[in-house]
């Protein structure tokens, strides 16, 4: 399954979906959660539904007194295993098209066992018997509710089942037993169109909860990015530094803050429209560089700073050099220096969580940037004094 993004659920609202079928990547987002909330309901209606059925057990003593020992073990013995089969099947793997089969397994079922064993049955009350069907019907489409086509191949298949086994009865004439086709019919009509609007009303309610829940979640990732570099911003340092914080004791962080050498002379010569364009390649290349476990944040104006879950400090160190490197590898043109070259200065530091604060990390980072532009920018510092990278201005 493919992320669904929010312009694809703006377009399927959009659209509509009259055919009951989203596209590809929004259809499979709501097969799976129709799964989740049928399995979810699967044992209540499982119980409920099979509580029903098996209390037509004090019907089939009065009116089916001939065949009432089979009834008893088509109920109890075959019926009341299978539901609970059904549910054991599903919740233990919570697919749809499972979910769908195995609904219109259980409503096939309940409507053929007692209407097979009454075809045995010289019972009078074999009229008012087998309208007790009707509640299976309505019981899958109301209660089970499997996906529209689900409904329909079911409606068909039970009433295949009931008007041939009524008819294999022989207790009724030909007016009689069209009037119990009529009946089933209408009935199928109805509750199918039920079905269709019912699933519709779903497939709505799901296009809104997902684009509510996108929406909110494109605001919180907004809130928390730089608007124009894309990078995390200072508001989400909170969020980072609890997760990076929370970590084993033996664990460790390393803070890289650079910044871009000469940036204010490159905004006087370049104009601030190149100077955002330069910030954004920038940032795309520290991105690009880092690891997978680092976090990148737009520091302040053309500070940049590098969170990362790192060992050991040399290894800090290279990272910080290879961030170096590829930024001077854009070759971006800076007319305001002889050189011509945009580069930046950093500053590392290195400490474990349990004997520094972020505060005290960045103090370290800044003054390590400090000295990197005291020694002559384009260069790597690491708190304490190692220096890596080339001396350019």
């Amino acid at each position: 399954m493919g992320v669904v993004t929010l312009d694809q659920v703006e377009r399927q609202i959009a659209r509509g979906f009259r055919l009951l079928r989203f596209a590809p990547d929004i259809e499979a987002a709501f097969r799976k959660d129709y799964a989740a909330e049928r399995v979810r309901l699967a044992a209540i209606w499982g119980v409920i539904g099979t509580l029903i059925y098996d209390l037509v057990y004090f019907g089939d003593r009065t009116m089916m007194v001939d065949v009432f020992t089979e009834l008893v073990i088509v109920r109890f013995l075959v019926f009341t295993p299978f539901v609970i089969g059904c549910i054991l099947a599903v919740r233990r793997w919570p697919d749809a098209l499972l979910y769908d089969v195995l609904s219109i397994a259980i409503a096939v079922l309940g409507v053929t066992l007692p209407m097979a064993v009454a075809t045995q049955s010289a019972s009078p009350y074999l009229f008012v018997y087998q309208n007790g069907n009707s509640a299976a019907f309505l019981f899958f489409v109301i209660a089970l509710r499997p996906r529209f086509p689900a409904v329909l191949v079911g409606l068909v298949l039970m009433c295949t089942s009931h008007f041939i086994t009524t008819q294999l009865t022989g207790a009724f004439d030909a007016v009689t037993y069209s009037g119990i086709i009529t009946f089933y019919v209408t009935l199928s009509i109805f509750l199918a169109v039920s079905a269709y609007f019912l699933e519709r009303m779903d497939r709505q309610n799901f296009l809104n909860q997902l684009r509510g829940s996108l929406l909110y979640a494109q605001l919180e990732y907004n809130s928390e990015r730089d608007e124009l570099t894309g990078l995390l911003n200072r508001r989400s340092l909170a969020r980072i530094c609890a997760r990076l914080w929370s970590g084993t004791p033996q664990s460790a962080v390393a803070a890289i803050l650079l910044d871009i050498d000469h940036f204010k002379r490159f905004n006087d010569v370049h104009g601030h429209i190149e100077g955002d364009a330069c910030l954004r390649a920038i940032s795309q290349c520290i991105r690009d560089t880092a690891d997978e476990a680092s976090f990148v944040f737009r520091f302040g104006g053309e500070e940049m700073l590098v969170l990362s879950p790192i060992r050991e400090p040399l290894t800090a160190l290279a990272a910080a050099e290879r961030i170096r490197v590829a930024i001077e590898s854009l070759a971006m043109r800076h007319r305001g220096l002889e050189e011509g070259c945009v580069t930046v200065s950093l500053g590392v530091a290195f400490a474990a969580p349990s004997q520094v604060t972020l505060e005290g990390l960045l103090r370290d980072a800044d003054s390590a940037l400090y000295e990197a532009k005291r020694k002559g920018r384009n260069m790597v510092v690491l708190a304490g004094g190692t220096v890596a990278g080339t001396r350019v201005a």
